[in-house]
């Protein structure tokens, strides 16, 4: 949040708005965003654009923070792997935009996950606190790159790219190029439902007892429900009244699989 003050004219902490409230809904959003920056260490959602709609869709930090015990794994991979070997090492980050202080209280043991520092739960989780770096090395098309470039007019772009040895993927605002918003197949293969459907795949072809209750799951609420990810659900539930107290779960998080 240094980040976001130091780029303001006036670095003075901005006044404490209301919380707010979703638009044409009676519901609540604890997550503070943008209009909170003087507020630090608590869990808070995507800034976004001041006018945006708000969201239950956690910072980058705050994920971030979380997987340092839940591992890199989403819950369908974690049915499958091993959660013990699957955390990350390091951050790296470029030099203009590291503040040590910020990353020791964001992620450190002696920040805000103090309270887990230490910790090993069941199942293969614990808390691995990663290592931030930073580099001089800059990312070519960066703002501060082009900055020198004035009369290059930078615009961030809803296009991205997904490769592997296997796969080439080209997304336009998070569907596949080509496709239409209606269209079922406008997923990527690393949308939610794909990556059940290949997880549900591998299900199938060991046909191991222990999967049966989740291989029978008709909604993706059921899958992350499921006894196979009890440990899981316990480290979060820790997080969430603890070391990051604040987290609202995402009400929205489920949708029905297509027919098998």
């Amino acid at each position: 949040m240094e980040l976001a003050m130091n780029a303001q004219e006036v670095t003075t902490p901005w006044p404490t708005k209301p919380v707010e409230s979703e638009p044409n809904s009676n519901i609540v959003v604890g997550l503070k965003g943008r209009g909170f920056f003087s507020e630090l260490g608590i869990v808070r959602r995507k800034p976004s654009r001041a006018d945006s709609p708000p969201t239950l869709s956690k910072s980058c930090t705050d994920k971030l923070a979380l997987k340092q015990c839940t591992s890199l794994l989403s819950s369908p991979a974690s049915l499958l792997i091993s959660p013990e070997s699957a955390y990350l090492h390091s951050l790296i980050i470029p030099s203009a935009q590291h503040v040590e202080k910020a990353c020791h209280r964001a992620f450190g043991r002696t920040g805000r996950m103090e309270s887990v520092s230490g910790k090993a739960w069941g199942g293969g989780y614990a808390f691995h606190p990663f290592d931030v770096r930073s580099t001089n090395r800059e990312f070519r098309f960066s703002k501060r790159s082009m900055a020198d470039h004035q009369h290059v007019a930078l615009k961030g772009s809803n296009i991205s790219a997904v490769g592997s040895p296997s796969l080439q993927e080209t997304l336009i605002g998070g569907i596949l190029q080509g496709r239409k918003h209606i269209d079922p197949r406008r997923g990527s293969a690393l949308c939610r439902a794909n990556m059940w459907k290949a997880v549900a795949k591998v299900i199938a072809l060991v046909s191991m007892p222990i999967f049966c209750s989740v291989s029978s799951s008709t909604r993706y609420s059921s899958v992350k429900q499921c006894k196979l990810l009890e440990d899981r659900r316990l480290v979060k539930e820790d997080l969430k009244t603890g070391a990051l107290k604040g987290w609202i779960d995402n009400a929205v998080d489920d949708f029905e699989f297509e027919s098998r």
